[in-house]
């Protein structure tokens, strides 16, 4: 019909109006071209006008509306394949799943992302067209999950859907057959069809088990109706239950949609229940229309209408424990749990540049850190073990392994292998096996870099600034979330902080035991061994009693015993007590190194060192291997009585462990073989020690002596027994059986003393004869180097490999710092952090290990209310806790829990009363002085000597600032645990031990890589520390590209 050229199509005449045809009308009406999907009038009518339609489908017996034509009013501009997809805008939580630990808790991460996406599928009330035969659609999520969808069948109307989880963790798949029908006044929409959501790992497939390789889980669909559309507001009701079903576990969640029998509120409600295993696993119930929200507590919705869960008052400790668990699952499935978020304003250009060269600065600690070729997730199919000896239960028997082909020569104080004499010869390093990153000259260069970036101002003020962010955050976080966090730790049976797992990270052998107990060890031997020969002195060959009797005679020589050592100091055994020893740290040791080394003299005699805490001695250490549990005259015999005393000790604690730390000096090769037949033949073997080599920077002082003539000389001696033993090891049995038990290799010495930093211009180590001793920066490449090249010849031939974990930042220059971050897994002490906030910083991103030692720096280089543990511990950087030398700190037979009471209960004031309370206690008197180091972080008594441990912390406390009150760290149980879970990590216990004593999957960030039935650490902390530390990440990653943008782009433009 043509149009008048003077008409307003938006108002027309009225006389022109009543003219036409209802169905030709430009005014909206019922029935026009121009109605209003949105006016409920209009709405109405639609439906009233397909009637004709309805009619004739119930005369032919189908019902399915699906078939029916409709207004194209009706229509949102979507297919049904679009519209299919609207509830899987959650697939985070099928990532959760896909990770979880345990069949239940991933059935109720299935469940979470199936609830969480039914409140878009009323997002529109139109209906979507219906898709041709043949239609497809594909979709990406934010997350790196694909969508692809297809039509393919049109009579009936089949989809096909199939969701595939990044790097395929899961996949959601099935098909779909939606039938429409008209019921009281709305319709009634159903989909017929499967749906199976797959997790898959490895390739395999099995059906549903957890461990995984392929788990199948089942889902049947409720029914959705849409009513109010002939009257009132149109709305959407979920009526009938879900079903999701892991048929191979017998675990099934049902979710059960409609009004709750017996309540007396109109709202809607549903209710899981979780069949077998899951039945005590908790309710997930929402509230408030038919899923408004998410609740979990069962305490805030209406009765259930499954018997199995009627709701009850529970009691005062029950509702504690629901309460906990509700918090712990609300944590695992990233619910709120009162996060803390700070605005985050622009970043200038200069703080993009900055960011640039922190990204930089974590790039070449990747270039230069030596990453096992097995990591924890490849290795995750392994069996958990509660100890070692499940790993290897006879850890010295030797195992014959063919000699490999391997050819091996040191070249500029490296070890380079080739994988045979013929390849060394001909083709030189070209044709080496395993090449370094770099040179030392890179490496050098490398190193200055950073430094260079560490002193810039902007760097400081950015990285200072963000420091104290993250500390502020955490007080919040601990000011929000304590209480919750105390109720999940409640909810964790069993477990308390002294039953979770502690890891002396940090430990040297010959000062593993405390004063009482050397003590005690030495008056037994001089009354049960008197005339063991134990020492040649002046020509003489002197028992026990000897040296204590004569030390002032210059008779003839002869062999000394036991008897004459003491004799020689003119004392008897009643005479000795803990005084007399003097092997306790005091005030004057600090700032003295060299007076802090001299407490290892038993009584401030040299020779009663070589006899009680040496292995290379007459007895072949065997009293210090029964203290402790090494080669002189009675071949180490009384250090490993001493040492296998102390494994003793730490096997009746069970949760205790430590990584003891002994000396290769590098003065000859045979000193591994000596250590090696002294391990062995004593069989100091335990389920709760490991064993880290330490190498003294002493270069100086064995050149003084006349014992090398060169630095490379002593790398020699050090690494070439460790390359034929690892190329032959039936040429040196007893060390391979070693090498097995040991985990890592550390650098010690004073680092105060000064020295010059070292440069791309630093002599070669075969040219390196000066007297002077090499800096940090230059032994730490070196050993760093060949234990590169020794790890790689080692995984090659299927042995264990050794981690780089140095003392570093106790004292001296920054660049000790700078060697470690690109260098090492972990590091002792690291105090020197607080005086640069960039490393301090880039320590947090890299979360590099800290096993720091309160205790002995307040002995040596800090005083403990300056310790900057606790700020480090709440930045989030990787802090542990660890005694260093309890025979000189520690009085207890548990110097770990010492460290940690101490941590916990510090507060130096200058008033005496309060002193004696206080826990910032320099020495421990208790039996347990680990159990002590704890106790005093949580300002309560942890050890078998309460009365003991208070004047312990008595006697720490009277080094005090000039202020009147001293910080007071007040850790909490959850910050105890936490550190102490950190020492697992930071130890190099077998994986499969880590699996067992933190989580199934220790290894992921977050809550996935938390068991709080196993640590005792809730996931509302591990949660705040992923958040955090990813908001930092993303932060970095923004502000460098930014950056590398601006810089393509003003390139360009030149």
């Amino acid at each position: 019909m043509p149009l008048h050229s003077d008409i307003d199509l938006l108002n027309p005449p009225a006389e022109l109006e009543r003219t036409k045809h209802k169905l030709k009308r430009l005014v909206q009406s019922p029935n026009s071209f121009f109605m209003d999907v949105k006016c409920t009038g209009c709405f109405s009518m639609i439906i009233i006008d397909i009637g004709k339609q309805l009619g004739r489908k119930l005369l032919s017996g189908n019902l399915n509306l699906i078939n029916i034509t409709l207004p194209v009013v009706m229509f949102e501009p979507r297919s049904y394949l679009q519209k299919l997809a609207d509830p899987w805008v959650h697939p985070r939580h099928l990532e959760a799943a896909a990770a979880a630990a345990s069949p239940l808790a991933r059935l109720q991460l299935c469940v979470a992302w199936f609830v969480a996406g039914l409140q878009h599928v009323f997002a529109s009330w139109r209906k979507p067209f219906n898709p041709l035969l043949g239609e497809t659609w594909q979709a990406c999520t934010a997350s790196g999950s694909s969508i692809f969808v297809e039509q393919v069948s049109h009579h009936p109307p089949v989809t096909a859907f199939h969701l595939q989880g990044p790097s395929g963790l899961f996949s959601f798949q099935g098909l779909s057959q939606p039938e429409v029908s008209f019921s009281a006044g709305g319709l009634k929409t159903n989909a017929r069809g499967y749906r199976r959501i797959t997790f898959a790992s490895d390739g395999a497939v099995i059906e549903v088990v957890i461990e995984v390789v392929m788990e199948v889980m089942e889902i049947s669909y409720p029914y959705y109706r849409i009513c109010g559309l002939l009257s009132g507001q149109p709305h959407g009701l979920i009526k009938g239950k879900a079903t999701l079903t892991d048929s191979r576990h017998n675990l099934t969640a049902t979710v059960i949609f409609g009004p709750v029998p017996g309540a007396t509120s109109r709202l809607l409600a549903r209710a899981d229940s979780f069949s077998d295993a899951a039945a005590d696993a908790g309710v997930h119930s929402p509230r408030v229309e038919w899923l408004a929200r998410l609740v979990l507590q069962n305490g805030m919705v209406p009765p259930s209408p499954l018997p199995q869960h009627k709701v009850q008052m529970p009691n005062s400790a029950d509702k504690l424990a629901d309460t906990g668990k509700a918090i712990e699952q609300a944590a695992t499935l990233y619910d709120d749990y009162c996060r803390v978020i700070t605005p985050e304003n622009l970043l200038t250009e200069e703080s993009e540049e900055v960011c640039a060269m922190l990204v930089e600065c974590l790039e070449l600690r990747r270039k230069w850190l030596f990453t096992p070729a097995a990591n924890p997730e490849q290795r995750r199919h392994e069996l958990e073990a509660a100890v070692p000896g499940e790993v290897d239960p006879q850890p010295f028997c030797y195992r014959p392994l063919p000699r490999s082909s391997h050819a091996y020569t040191m070249v500029d104080g490296v070890v380079r292998v080739w994988s045979d004499a013929g390849s060394m010869q001909a083709g030189g390093m070209a044709t080496e096996l395993f090449p370094l990153p770099g040179s030392a000259a890179d490496f050098f260069t490398d190193m200055h870099r950073v430094l260079r970036y560490a002193s810039l101002g902007p760097v400081k003020s950015f990285c200072h600034h963000r420091l104290m962010l993250l500390e502020q955050k955490f007080n919040l976080h601990v000011m929000l979330n304590a209480d919750k966090e105390f109720l999940a730790q409640k909810s964790a049976p069993h477990r308390d902080f002294y039953n979770v797992r502690k890891v002396d990270t940090h430990i040297h052998h010959s000062a593993c035991m405390h004063q009482k107990h050397l003590l005690r060890f030495i008056k037994s031997k001089l009354r049960k061994e008197p005339d063991e020969l134990v020492i040649f002195r002046d020509g003489k060959w002197l028992t026990l009693k000897e040296v204590f009797e004569s030390l002032r005679m210059t008779a003839d020589g002869k062999w000394l015993t036991l008897k004459e050592v003491f004799e020689s100091l003119r004392m008897t055994g009643y005479d000795l007590n803990v005084d007399t020893l003097d092997m306790h740290a005091d005030k004057n040791t600090f700032h003295r190194f060299d007076k802090f080394n001299l407490k290892y003299n038993p009584f401030g005699q040299s020779r009663l060192r070589e006899i009680f805490i040496k292995q290379d001695n007459l007895i072949r250490g065997r009293f210090l291997a029964e203290l402790t549990r090494k080669d002189n005259l009675i071949r180490g015999r009384f250090l490993a009585e001493l040492t296998r005393e102390v494994f003793t000790d730490l096997e009746a604690s069970k949760y205790q462990h430590a990584e003891m730390r002994i000396s290769i000096y590098g003065r000859k090769q045979v000193e591994w073989d000596i250590l090696a037949a002294w391990v062995v033949a004593n069989n100091l073997a335990s389920n709760n020690v490991v064993w880290l080599v330490q190498i003294p920077r002493l270069y100086n002082v064995y050149r003084d002596q006349g014992i090398i003539e060169n630095y490379a000389q002593m790398l020699e001696n050090i690494f070439l027994p460790l390359f034929e033993a690892t190329v032959d090891p039936a040429s040196h049995p007893q060390l391979h059986c070693f090498l097995s038990q040991v985990v890592g290799f550390d650098m010690v010495d004073d680092e105060s003393k000064p020295e010059r930093r070292p440069t791309k211009h630093s002599p070669l180590p075969q040219d390196w004869s000066s007297k002077h001793n090499a800096a940090f920066s230059y032994y730490a490449y070196h050993i760093y180097a060949n234990l590169y090249t020794l790890n790689k010849l080692r995984e090659s031939r299927g042995l264990n490999t050794f981690s780089f974990r140095p003392h570093a930042g106790e004292a001296g220059d920054i660049d000790h710092l700078v060697s470690a971050l690109m260098l090492c897994e972990n590091i002792a002490h690291g105090i020197n952090l607080r005086k640069s906030p960039c490393l301090q910083y880039l320590f947090y991103m890299a979360q590099i290990g800290l096993c720091m030692s309160p205790l002995s720096n307040n002995s040596l280089f800090l005083d403990y209310h300056k310790n900057p543990f606790p700020a480090f511990f709440a930045r989030g950087l990787s802090v542990s806790l660890s005694t260093d030398d309890p025979l000189q700190i520690h009085l207890t037979k548990e110097p770990l829990v010492e460290e940690y009471s101490v941590a916990a209960q510090i507060h130096l004031t200058k008033e005496p009363l309060v002193e004696e309370y206080s826990v910032a206690a320099q020495i421990h008197l208790t039996k347990e002085p680990l159990v002590e180091e704890y106790s005093v972080a949580a300002q309560i008594h942890l050890t078998k000597e309460p009365l003991v441990e208070e004047y312990s912390v008595a006697a720490q406390v009277w080094k005090l600032s000039s202020t009147d009150l001293c910080e007071v760290w007040k850790l909490s149980s959850t910050d105890l645990c936490e550190v102490a879970r950190n020492g697992v990590l930071h130890s190099g216990f077998p994986h499969a031990c880590k699996k067992h004593w933190v989580a199934a999957e220790y290894w992921r960030a977050g809550p996935e890589g938390n068991d709080i039935h196993k640590t005792n650490v809730p996931n509302l902390r591990m949660r705040f520390r992923y958040d955090t530390y990813q908001d930092e990440v993303r932060l970095l990653a923004g502000g460098a590209s930014s950056y590398a943008a601006k810089k393509q782009q003003a390139l360009a433009r030149e």
